[in-house]
C-alpha cells in the first residue's frame, strides 16, 4: 500500500469492475487472454501485455475468420490499458499510448 493511497488493485479485479456489462463472449476472451497476469498490480503493462498476445494469435491465424473475437479482445485490451493508464497516471498516457504504438509499428 502507498502512504496515504489507496492498495493497489490486481488485475483481475480491476477487470471484473470494469468490463461487468461487456458482452460474456468478449468478456470471457478478454479474461483468458488476462488470465496469466490476474495477480499483477501494474494493471495497465498486463493489460497491454494481453493486448498483445491476442494480436500476435490473429497474425498467426491471418484470414482466419474463427479469430474474430481476438481480434476485438485485443482491440478490447488495449483500449482497457489505456483507461488503467489514465486512471492511475494521467500525466503519463500520452508517454504509455506512444510505447504501445512503437511496440507495433514496423521496423526499417
Amino acid at each position: 500500500m502507498t502512504a496515504g493511497g489507496p492498495p493497489p488493485t490486481t488485475v483481475g479485479a480491476w477487470l471484473d469492475r470494469h468490463t461487468a456489462s461487456a458482452p460474456e463472449a468478449l468478456r470471457a476472451r478478454v479474461l483468458h487472454y488476462a488470465a496469466a497476469s490476474a495477480e499483477r498490480t501494474d494493471v495497465a503493462a498486463a493489460l497491454s501485455a494481453a493486448g498483445d498476445a491476442a494480436l500476435a494469435s490473429v497474425v498467426a491465424h491471418a484470414g482466419d475468420r474463427s479469430v474474430a473475437l481476438d481480434l476485438l479482445a485485443a482491440d478490447a485490451l488495449v483500449t482497457l490499458a489505456l483507461l488503467a493508464q489514465a486512471e492511475r497516471a494521467p500525466e503519463r498516457l500520452g508517454a504509455f499510448a506512444d510505447g504501445l504504438l512503437r511496440m507495433h509499428l514496423p521496423t526499417r
